[in-house]
């Protein structure tokens, strides 16, 4: 992003004419496609943009924080929730009425957007208010998150979240639910990427995410694909064997012998039993929870974890209503399995993932009306929103199991598309924030972290480049306008598309430099596939670039060109400009999900016993 809004990062990030390569580690800047990058030469130029950003650089807010105690301050971010699944966002058939109350309670943005289309990337950019690019939270070899709870990589211990500063200002601090955001790094029990490590007084949930593996479902992220892989090695080995039998008794392979026939055959038998077990294998290391530092139960138990989730997050505000604190309350709705209980199954008129959109519906109810009984809720502002899009690609049979994504085109993946990453946006705090305001103006997951900084007296890092900008001021309606100018949209590590807010005019362009190519032709997203590709030959390069203008054309329906738009060469030259100034605040850092730091690490493997045999249920047998 490049803005000229007040809220800068510190000029020791210093503006680079290119991208450099960092010694001993992957390139982080790419745009389209990966490419060889100068080495670390600053040039006058670049000192001089060093020069100006210390003159020009982070300010305090003209808008201080409102007068009277700080403010408590919860966030309730659903995962994969598409923003046409909610009664404010124009759904009239999946019941929100808790999570449409809080709308007409409060400030409802209708052009929030996340930084990535996927969970991982997206939450590090949430939490640190930084495009994840910055901290290394994307991949460039098509890792589009992190892959198992065992993996190395994981947000950088260097990184600063709202949660860290807002521990240091004195507010308890805690998470509640999914993380996904890494776990160790050398030993298992380091927990360098541990939510207690960035800044979260307590931790109770999963430190991955839940999956349809979790439950053995027909869609499968890596059981399905683990299982083929083994059962194609078994077959090849069988064969194999079958060949050293024949040769050996009919001598036509002298080098033959029965020792290598046992253990080819020893081998095959490995490969066709681990590809039996490998399901139980998956749930054992991945679908776990815990408490703090230790593990409270593994597998879990999904049909529990729902109350258990609720009990966590009454138990700490309660725990806690003498105040300041902070609670992030990351729900494992609606993601698949939809695991749903037994009063919402069958409810709703959109088969299971509409019972289980409701039934967190009815979460967000349950968690706002323990901060009416604790006399809460004026003191609280509450947040909702969803991590990135619905997926559309999650289909099995005739059924399908992802959200809806409203006018918007594309989904879950997509980085360019409105779809992947329109999400919702709602703020209530009575007495301070208007009700039923409905805000126009471009917003994104990564303001929360200077507002919730700003409204706790903290301030936001002058070390570094900070994306998101402070929205009270908007939120209150004291400013007309977002501080984003200019919002870029990656995909990994590939910038797709990036959005131009021309307020002069009220027009909010977008211009897609890539866009992926969807499958079967004429469908409007990759089926046969987990998610659409961010390069390769799989995505479409477009010269001259995708021009829409969003504040006619939502739906991305229409692509203007220099004979239907006069503006056309200007608005694509002016994006062009951004983006130019937006890539010389990027610098080096290691590609967290590149593979070298996503693969599974048998050393790293958190187990209450001896792996594989992880079995324990903690919180029971302590009660």
């Amino acid at each position: 992003m490049y803005s000229n809004s007040p809220v800068r990062g510190c000029p020791s990030q210093s503006p680079l004419n290119e991208c450099p390569q960092l010694s001993g580690s992957r390139k982080l800047c790419a745009w389209m496609e990966p490419r060889a990058q100068p080495g670390l030469v600053l040039s006058f130029r670049s000192w001089l943009a060093l020069a100006v950003a210390a003159l020009l650089g982070p300010k305090p807010s003209a808008c201080g924080p409102p007068p009277g105690p700080r403010p408590n301050i919860l966030l309730l971010m659903a995962d994969d929730l598409g923003i046409g699944d909610v009664g404010c966002y124009g759904n009239t058939t999946i019941r929100t009425p808790n999570i449409d109350r809080l709308a007409a309670d409060g400030v409802r943005l209708t052009q929030h957007l996340a930084a990535a289309p996927v969970c991982t990337p997206s939450r590090a950019a949430f939490l640190t208010g930084r495009y994840p690019l910055r901290s290394g939270m994307v991949s460039s070899q098509g890792l589009r998150v992190l892959q198992w709870t065992a993996v190395s990589g994981g947000l950088p211990p260097s990184e600063i979240t709202f949660a860290k500063i807002l521990k240091a200002r004195g507010y308890t601090t805690g998470l509640v639910g999914k993380w996904h955001l890494g776990l160790s790094c050398a030993s298992p029990d380091d927990h360098c990427h541990h939510p207690l490590n960035h800044g979260f007084d307590h931790f109770y949930g999963m430190p991955f995410s839940m999956m349809a593996d979790c439950e053995r479902w027909g869609l499968s992220e890596k059981r399905a694909v683990l299982e083929h892989r083994l059962d194609v090695c078994s077959q090849l080995v069988a064969l194999a064997t079958l060949t050293l039998t024949i040769g050996k008794l009919t001598r036509l392979i002298p080098a033959a012998s029965w020792t290598l026939v046992i253990w080819s055959t020893v081998v095959c038998l490995l490969l066709l039993a681990t590809s039996c077990l490998v399901g139980a294998l998956i749930e054992h290391a991945d679908c776990f929870l815990m408490r703090n530092h230790s593990i409270a139960e593994q597998p879990m138990r999904s049909q529990e974890t729902m109350p258990l989730m609720l009990r966590e997050v009454s138990s700490f505000i309660k725990r806690n209503k003498q105040g300041p604190f902070l609670l992030f309350v990351s729900f494992l709705h609606v993601h698949t399995p939809l695991v749903t209980t037994e009063n919402f199954r069958g409810r709703s008129a959109h088969g299971l993932y509409g019972d289980n959109t409701e039934e967190m519906d009815w979460m967000v109810g349950q968690i706002l009306e323990t901060l009416d009984a604790q006399g809460l809720t004026n003191s609280t502002l509450v947040y909702f929103t969803s991590d990135h899009g619905g997926s559309l690609e999650a289909q099995f049979g005739n059924n399908q199991y992802g959200g809806w994504n409203g006018v918007y085109k594309g989904g879950k993946g997509m980085g360019g598309w409105e779809g992947g990453i329109r999400v919702p946006g709602i703020f209530r705090w009575p007495g301070v924030l208007p009700a039923g305001r409905v805000i126009h103006e471009p917003t994104s997951l990564m303001d929360v972290f200077p507002t919730v900084v700003h409204l706790a007296g903290g301030q936001v890092p002058q070390d570094r480049v900070v994306d998101g900008r402070d929205l009270l001021a908007l939120l209150q309606g004291t400013a007309r306008h977002s501080d984003h100018e200019f919002l870029m949209h990656y995909c990994e590590s590939f910038l797709h598309a990036a959005r131009w807010h021309q307020r002069d005019r009220g027009a909010v362009w977008k211009v897609h430099f890539a866009t992926p190519v969807f499958q079967p032709d004429g469908a409007g997203a990759c089926y046969g596939q987990a998610v659409c590709p961010c390069s390769g030959d799989k995505v479409t390069h477009h010269v001259p670039p995708l021009l829409f203008d969003l504040s006619r054309d939502p739906s991305e329906a229409h692509a203007l060109t220099p004979d239907t738009e006069p503006s056309f060469h200007r608005v694509v030259e002016t994006v062009a400009r951004a983006v130019a100034a937006h890539r010389r605040t990027l610098s080096p850092v290691p590609l967290q999900l590149d593979a070298a730091d996503n693969r599974w690490k048998p050393w790293l493997q958190p187990c209450c016993g001896r792996f594989p045999f992880c079995w324990c249920n903690r919180d029971a047998d302590s009660g």
